[in-house]
Formats: C-alpha cells, structure tokens, sequence
C-alpha cells in the first residue's frame, strides 16, 4: 500500500543557519533584494527552489515566509561551487517583510533550505518564462543556467545551452517592474506589460505570450509564476498551443518542510486523478497539465 504523505521532496537535507545581511537594496516600489554570505545553501540550491527566511532574534513574527533563489554570488563566474551568497527578491506586504525592509549588513536572519524541487531540467531551444507580479523571481537563475552563465546544484547540473530566452513579464504599472535590467545584462529577451500602459504593451501579458509563441518555432517551452489567475491562463495557452509548460506555484506556507499541510494544492496523478499535494515538498514546481484549478 502505497504511503499517502509520500513526497519527493523532504527537507531531511536541508540546512538551517544563522546569516548575517550583505546588502539590502530597493529594486522597484515595495520591491527589494536580501543578500546574505550563506555557502552551505548557495552551493546546493537551484533554480525554483526556495528557502524559509526568518528575522533572527525576534519573536514576532514567529513563523519564517518562503523565498524563491533569485540567484547567487560568489568569486567564480560560473560554478555551482564558487557560489557563497545568495539573492532573494522580495515585495514588502505584511509584518516580516515591513520590518524586513530596514534590515542593515550585518544584522542576522534565520534561513534553511534548500527547500522544493525546482524546475526540471528540459533540454529545449527557446525557453519562455512568464512572470506577473513578484513571480519574475525565480527566473533569473534559471535564465543563467538556461544561458549557460552560471551552474547551480550539487552536484552541479549540466543543461543543454537554449538558443533563446524570454521573459514575458506583466505588472499593473511601470514602477512595478523589478530586476528587469538583471534579466536584459543576462541577455535575456524582456517583453513587459502594464495594465496601464505605462510601459510595454498596454494589456495581459498572455497577450504578450501569444505574440511570442507565434514568433517561435516548436522546440520551446515555457516556465511561469505569479498571480493563480494568470498561471491558470497560461496553463491554458500552453494546452492549445501543445507547449510544455511548468508552473511554480506561490501557495501560501507556514513551514515549508511538509508538516503543516497549508500550502496544498490540488494535483493529477498520471491515470487522472486528484489528490491534495503540499507545494513545499511535492513542489512548488508542477507540469501545468496537471494542476486542477
């Protein structure tokens, strides 16, 4: 008899530490990145992983937020191994992130990670990743490595270098867009939209999908994160344009590690079925296919 609470993804290998803050930097309004020396995770994590980052020393709020990898640094330019420092992306909503947002070098947070499984790695010529909201933050690591910039992973993983690489990236107005000169120095093709207008297309951004995947030829795929409304159509473009999709859902969690069971989502086995999966140790990446919106 098959175990109900089996998943493939326990947090038995992951490392709790203690950091210390390289910088915290404004990237957009509400919208800043954390860096932290933290060798131990930076070496191993890999692109749509996350981590649980609490503020040290502090009892309220009691229970950490999960990050998405933004990326890592260190002094080597590509190895997973020379990786020492880690890059979160976050948008300031709610009492951690409030309070997150004065954090100086040197003050201290609680993280453990790496947590997740990531997104698989799919050989593929144009690679399209689709982002609204905060969701762009795990793609920039996985546009490196999709690139062939930088590895990640111990061991390291070895991904066959895309031809191309988008970034479909949809926000409510201008001063929302975040890291998006990270992406363009990476080299990545950037299409925004704005509900406005203010920047780019003024309209959804699977519209802005659309125009790409007509400009693509057949070995593509995409990678998508951000509001459930827009995952959920672009789950839908993909299925009518017979495109491999992975979808990185942002369901709300408490531990992280499998024990509390409040980020499940419904999910399809391979016969059909449903069944609830926790998208930190089931996820937070699943084929679109199979999610039950």
């Amino acid at each position: 008899m098959s175990n109900p609470l089996h998943a493939n993804h326990y947090a038995d290998t992951a490392v709790q530490r203690t950091v210390e803050v390289v910088e915290n930097v404004q990237l957009a309004t509400d919208t800043y990145r954390v860096r932290f020396y933290c060798p131990e995770i930076a070496a191993r994590i890999v692109p749509g992983q996350f981590l649980m980052l609490r503020l040290a020393d502090l009892s309220d709020p009691l229970i950490g937020r999960p990050l998405a990898l933004y990326d890592t640094a260190g002094p080597g330019d590509e190895a997973a191994s020379d990786a020492e420092e880690i890059d979160v992306v976050y948008l300031v909503k709610g009492k951690l992130t409030s309070r997150l947002v004065g954090f100086q070098p040197g003050q201290r947070l609680d993280v453990w990670g790496p947590l997740g499984n990531g997104f698989a790695q799919q050989p593929t010529e144009h690679l399209i990743m689709v982002a609204g909201g905060i969701g762009q933050t795990p793609f920039l690591a996985l546009a490196k490595e999709a690139l062939g910039i930088r590895r990640y992973g111990d061991p390291s993983r070895t991904v066959a270098p895309c031809r191309r690489v988008t970034l479909c990236y949809g926000a409510r107005r201008a001063e929302l867009l975040a890291g998006v000169e990270d992406f363009e120095r990476a080299g990545v093709d950037v299409r925004i939209a704005t509900d406005d207008g203010s920047r780019g297309y003024h309209g959804l951004v699977t519209d802005v999908l659309r125009q790409v995947l007509a400009e693509s030829g057949a070995d593509r795929r995409i990678a998508c994160c951000g509001p459930e409304p827009m995952m959920q159509a672009v789950a839908g473009v993909a299925a009518e344009t017979e495109t491999a999709c992975q979808i990185s859902l942002e369901t709300p969690m408490a531990c992280g590690i499998g024990i509390c069971f409040t980020c499940v989502a419904m999910i399809r086995d391979a016969t059909g079925q449903w069944d609830y999966k926790r998208t930190c140790v089931d996820g937070p990446v699943f084929d679109a296919a199979s999610i039950v919106w």
